[in-house]
């Protein structure tokens, strides 16, 4: 299993929730403004949490926490991922995933088995952009077909986006938007340049708040509720 860290954080944005943290190593992608570039390049190199150790953890923690965010890199391309989150449900506790989206098999199992309590849904760029994410072509099939499952509202999702300078534009706002229109949130977040995967990426500005605050009033006219993350 590749767990690759764990720790305590707050549970979704709701003030008094609070979860534990677990990391997976892997990515199917390579974003070049990654934040976690350890965990998706050098994943070997991290020491696993072994699975016992983990669900002892989390069962000694229960009384006190609320649930478990389960981000990575990608967790779902772990084929354990299922087999942990069955116990942590059985501990009562909820579930956070967050997932680039493009397994819709994995996604697909934990949302009709009720794994899951809240998606956040990493929405890159364009579909059509993909590639320019990864070192080799992406396919986007499993991504188009987890949005439609997650606009089915089977499970409560937070779309998320990052606004990348010349990844991002007011475009692909516009394009991303048709493709969630009338869900219920989505959040805009600030690219923060530091410990970006890319090196030249580290270099790179971010959005102005009243630029980033524009591609909010763009976003607004798709969907319920937009927030913006990290000014």
């Amino acid at each position: 299993m590749a767990v690759k860290g764990f720790q305590g954080t707050s549970l979704l944005d709701y003030p008094g929730h609070i979860a534990s943290l677990v990391f997976f190593g892997g990515c199917n992608l390579t974003c070049f403004y990654c934040h976690n570039p350890a965990l998706v390049l050098n994943p070997d190199q991290l020491p696993d949490y072994p699975l016992p150790a983990l669900v002892a953890e989390l069962e000694r923690r229960c009384r006190f926490i609320d649930g478990v965010v389960i981000s990575g890199g990608e967790p779902t391309l772990d084929p354990l991922l299922p087999l942990l989150l069955r116990q942590i449900k059985a501990m009562g506790l909820q579930v956070k995933l967050d997932t680039n989206g493009l397994n819709a098999e994995v996604l697909t199992e934990l949302v009709w088995e009720g794994l899951v309590d809240l998606v956040a849904f990493d929405l890159k760029t364009a579909p059509e952009r993909y590639n320019e994410l990864h070192t080799g072509p992406v396919d986007t099939t499993g991504l188009m077909a987890n949005l439609a499952l997650l606009m089915e509202g089977r499970v409560e999702c937070e779309f998320r986006t990052t606004c990348v300078p010349g990844l991002v534009n007011e475009d692909e706002i516009h394009t991303l938007g048709a493709l969630i229109q009338g869900a219920p949130r989505w959040t805009l977040q600030q690219y923060v340049p530091q410990n970006a995967l890319a090196e030249a990426s580290r270099e790179q500005q971010p959005y102005s708040r009243e630029d980033l605050e524009a591609l909010a009033l763009v976003a607004g006219t798709y969907v319920d509720e937009v927030g913006i993350r990290g000014l």
